[in-house]
């Protein structure tokens, strides 16, 4: 495995491929028994904070998919909820199509007073919006975007600021590809590990997320890992050269 990144402080990060990462979130489930929504809440709560910051008081619009990445979304507009912020989110789909996590993490976002517009009326308020946050499809993207992610995607476009999460939507994690549309952030937050497609892909200010997964493992993995975060939620990554 090629070391492609390291932190500002010049820890060396390793790079894995969307393949790496689904096994690196099944060794963590399966094998070690951290349990998914404990790392979407880390994950959830990171974004949120990054969110905010760029935010500066502003209004925050949160677009959310499906699977881990939306559910990620779908956390941290909870969080800022929870915190008093501004935020609106928009899901890509019926409420009724969202499946495990994600589903879940909706019905908990119920419970606060965060607004919740339909896709069709997403236009306006990512504009005026002083963040936008890309939660839409993460490591798991299978070819180009289409429907409603594709047009929420192109909106991306007129937004103020865009904060991506893991990957920014519609580029191939592993490559760095875009097969279709895709958001160009300003700041991509990547949980865990760098995806090696970041390394090609316009992703903006790069800073990795630690979202709780044990040193153990990476050690069943096999990957070189030594810990960039010294008690830090965050650190800052650039490529390595």
């Amino acid at each position: 495995m090629t070391t492609q990144f390291e932190t500002t402080d010049g820890v060396s990060v390793p790079a894995v491929t969307a393949d790496q990462m689904r096994s690196v979130d099944r060794v963590a489930v399966e094998d070690v028994g951290l349990a998914l929504l404990q790392m979407m809440e880390h994950a959830g709560r990171n974004l949120a904070e990054v969110a905010r910051d760029a935010a500066d008081g502003g209004s925050i619009v949160v677009l959310a998919g499906d699977g881990g990445n939306g559910g990620g979304g779908i956390c941290a507009a909870r969080h800022l909820a929870n915190g008093g912020a501004d935020v609106t989110l928009v899901v890509d789909r019926p409420d009724d199509e969202l499946t495990g996590a994600a589903a879940r993490q909706r019905r908990i976002l119920a419970a606060t007073d965060a607004n919740v517009v339909t896709s069709s009326h997403a236009s306006a308020s990512i504009h005026d919006a002083a963040v936008v946050v890309d939660a839409l499809v993460g490591y798991g993207l299978s070819g180009a975007l289409r429907g409603t992610a594709a047009s929420l995607v192109e909106t991306t476009a007129d937004a103020n600021v865009v904060v991506s999460l893991d990957v920014p939507s519609g580029v191939d994690a592993t490559t760095g590809d875009a097969p279709g549309v895709a958001v160009e952030p300003d700041t991509t937050l990547t949980l865990a590990l760098p995806k090696t497609g970041l390394a090609r892909a316009a992703v903006g200010d790069l800073l990795l997320a630690d979202i709780g997964i044990p040193r153990g493992v990476y050690d069943i993995l096999d990957i070189d890992y030594t810990d960039p975060f010294d008690g830090a939620r965050r650190v800052w990554l650039r490529i390595r050269t």
